[in-house]
């Protein structure tokens, strides 16, 4: 299985991007994906997830109510809405995948040890 991400580029603080990650290979079953973004200097985060039946995501708390995670299993394609983006949502952005049916704890998916496949990421940035 491989994930690769795009759609990551510079805006200004207010604009809004869409990442995608697309999934290609064969996942042996049912699939968590997520996104997590690592800023200069700083260790990775979480920033969403969506389960593997679409019906549940997960923000962290510093972009709820600003980004989006979705999922088209028919494209095996995860997206991110980042909208009203400001300067400290400056990094690089990670798509990651499990594969897991089930619900779980919100800590589940924030936990980077939870994920089996990474994608090579892509950069935002924003400016003030």
């Amino acid at each position: 299985v491989q994930l690769q991400a795009s759609g990551g580029g510079s805006v200004q603080a207010g604009g809004s991007l869409r990442l995608s990650c697309a999934a290609s290979g064969h996942f042996p079953g049912s699939y968590v994906m997520a996104w997590f973004r690592q800023a200069p200097g700083k260790e990775r985060e979480f920033v969403a997830a969506v389960n593997w039946s679409g019906d549940s995501t997960y923000y962290a708390d510093s972009v709820k109510g600003r980004f989006t995670i979705s999922r088209d299993d028919a494209k095996n394609t995860v997206y991110l809405q980042m909208n009203s983006l400001n300067p400290e949502d400056t990094a690089f952005y990670y798509c990651a995948a499990v594969t897991r049916r089930g619900y779980y704890s919100y800590y589940y998916y924030t936990r980077e040890s939870s994920y089996d496949y990474w994608g090579q990421g892509t950069q935002v940035t924003v400016s003030s």
